[in-house]
Parts: C-alpha cells; structure tokens; sequence
C-alpha cells in the first residue's frame, strides 16, 4: 500500500498559519495595549488648571481634589482662584479645565444664563447648601430679615458682605430692594467678612452677615438665618463640577474621576475647620485624604489595597 506523505506537510503548513495567526493577533493585542498605555502616560502628564472661587468650603474641595489628581499620576496640577465672572469665563474659554466651585442652580444662576451653553456640567459634588443673612444667637430680637430696618442702629446700617462678584451678594443687593432695606452691603471678602464677626462675637456686639452652608462659622459660633418671607434666597443649593467642553475627549480618565468626586457636609466641614485652625490649605487636604483612603480610591477608579 502505498503511504500518502503530503498529508504530514499539509498539517505543518496548517499549523504554521495557526501560529502566525495567532502570534500576529497577540501582538496586535500587544499593540493596542502599548497605544493605550502611551495615551494614559500622555494625559497624565498634560497640564491641569483648575479654577475656584475664595469661599471657604471651594478652597476646602479645590485643594482636596488637587490631592487626589496628583495622587492618582497627572504630574502638573495648578489650582487658581479668581472671582465668579472670571471662573465662568474661564471654563467656558477652555482656560480652566474645570472647577468644583459651581453654587447652583440659584446662587449663580446669572453666570450660568451667561456662560452655560459654552461649559460642561458634570455632577453635583455636594448636596443642600444654604445661603443667606446670618446673625449671633444673642440678637434675639432679630429673626427675620423684616426686622432689620427696626434695628438700623443696631448693625450701623450695615449688611457685612464678601466678595461683590460673588452670587450670594448679588442676591443681597436684590434683598435690601425688595425688603425696602435702608442698608448699606459692605463688600469685603470670605476672610474680612469672617473677622467683622469675629470682632463683633468677641464683644458680644450685634452684626449681619452674608453667610453660607457648610461653613466652619456655624461649628465655632452660635448663629442663626435670618428668616426670608419673600424667598429671595431660595432653596437650598448644590455645588457642582463644571468641565470645560471637549475635557471628556482630551482627558477621558480624569473626567472619570470628576464624574465620581462627590463627598458630604460632615466631609467638606473637617477640611474647613483645619484650615481654619491655621493648617494651610494644601495640608489640611493632604491629611483629610490621607484619613479617607476608600472614597479617595473610589474617585481615582481602584480599589484600596489590603
């Protein structure tokens, strides 16, 4: 019987092929992986800039979430502070990457009818923040904003503000009109307002202040909102992150982390009270991510290592 002997080539053959397949498809794989890696590698290294408001709790989240982009690799992280107008501006120009510091849908609602078809909203990072005219609990004939211009004397005629392109003093200026408030709003800043009722507290003197929740001063001082029967101050507000558009193309793995980064009242206040205590910025949010290893992980997108 004569033996077929082509069919022990043909099955070499075969199996080369195979090999070649799949020795092309592993380095294509390979290929893909090395493209990928060089991609993260290159948006880790591209610059960052983050614009934020001078509001306690925006330098509280703007320094924490400089922390955990620096944590999880991007190499150049520039936080920048700037009024109101300008951090709109800025996100909708594409000169600030994002912020943090968006007070909406009331409390900025200007800017947002201004620049918002132009910006990117990515989330709300914290819910249920109140604005309003605050004073010590010791004014105890003063509970409404009704009862201001019956106690003119008492505050010199003078609301304590911040910074006036900030949304809450807009607001104000609506309140003096519409409440027919013979008042004077003193521009100021988060820090000169803070210290004007600290003054006023230390005397036990009486004083009006443009305040917001959360803020370390309601943990140090007993103070109270003054009601608002006409509403101008509204519902409660949410801080949100603002992404300048084409951010989700240009760094998709950092809008990842934007679109996790969300924390709590109890979180943001433990920032704000360091600082206050006289710990730098930058080092209060170094220690509270250092405490707070599992939410820090869950925004960069890992697990925390046992």
């Amino acid at each position: 019987m004569k033996l077929n002997k082509k069919k022990p080539k043909s099955l070499f053959i075969v199996g080369l092929v195979l090999g070649l397949f799949i020795f092309g498809a592993g380095c294509a794989d390979d290929t893909q992986e090395g493209t990928e890696e060089t991609a993260d590698a290159a948006e880790y290294n591209q610059p960052v800039e983050i614009g934020y408001v001078l509001w306690d709790g925006e330098i509280a989240s703007t320094n924490v979430i400089q922390q955990v982009l620096q944590q999880a690799g991007y190499t150049d992280v520039e936080i920048i502070a700037v009024d109101a107008g300008p951090l709109y501006q800025g996100v909708a120009s594409g000169e600030f990457d994002f912020t943090t510091s968006a007070w909406l849908p009331q409390t900025q609602a200007n800017y947002w009818e201004t620049y918002g078809d132009r910006i990117d909203s990515v989330r709300v990072n914290l819910e249920d923040c109140t604005i309003g005219l605050a004073v010590p609990t010791y004014v105890e004939e003063v509970n409404s904003i009704e009862d201001l211009n019956d106690n003119k004397e008492m505050f010199n005629g003078e609301i304590i503000g911040i910074d006036p392109g900030a949304g809450v003093m807009q607001i104000t200026e609506d309140v003096i009109e519409a409440y027919d408030l013979d008042y004077t709003l003193v521009s100021s800043s988060s820090a000169g307002m803070t210290a004007a009722l600290q003054r006023a507290i230390n005397n036990e003197e009486p004083v009006v202040v443009t305040l917001w929740s959360p803020h370390w001063a309601f943990n140090r001082w007993d103070l109270k909102y003054l009601d608002d029967p006409q509403g101008y101050y509204g519902e409660a507000d949410n801080v949100e992150t603002l992404a300048r558009q084409g951010l989700e193309e240009d760094m998709p793995n950092l809008y990842g982390i934007l679109e996790r980064f969300a924390w709590t009242h109890e979180d943001i206040q433990s920032v704000m009270v360091d600082i206050e205590s006289g710990m730098a910025p930058e080092e209060a949010a170094a220690k509270w991510v250092e405490n707070n290893p599992e939410k820090v992980n869950e925004w960069i997108g890992k697990e925390v290592e046992e």
